[in-house]
């Protein structure tokens, strides 16, 4: 399972922000903002605290959790293309 910051990205368009918004009001880094962007990289508690607090929001509209291992429906997708090359 990975972090991913795609929940953030939408709050802040729904909210007409930009990065650099949040960044300024939250007290954030550029690096920050950057790793956030980048798949595997992860911030601190404290800054995702930060986030919520100058957001007036809770922890599911900045971060969600991201199977890095197909679902179920992934596996049996994958299952019937194989069964229909073999035919």
């Amino acid at each position: 399972m990975h972090i991913s910051y795609k929940p953030l990205w939408h709050t802040l368009v729904e909210r007409d922000m930009r990065k650099e918004d949040l960044r300024l009001a939250a007290g954030l880094t550029t690096n920050m903002i950057a790793n956030m962007g980048k798949e595997g990289k992860n911030i601190s508690m404290d800054t995702l605290v930060r986030i919520c607090e100058t957001l007036d929001c809770g922890i599911l509209d900045v971060i969600e959790l991201v199977s890095d291992k197909p679902s179920v429906t992934e596996k049996r997708k994958n299952n019937r293309k194989n069964n229909k090359k073999q035919d």
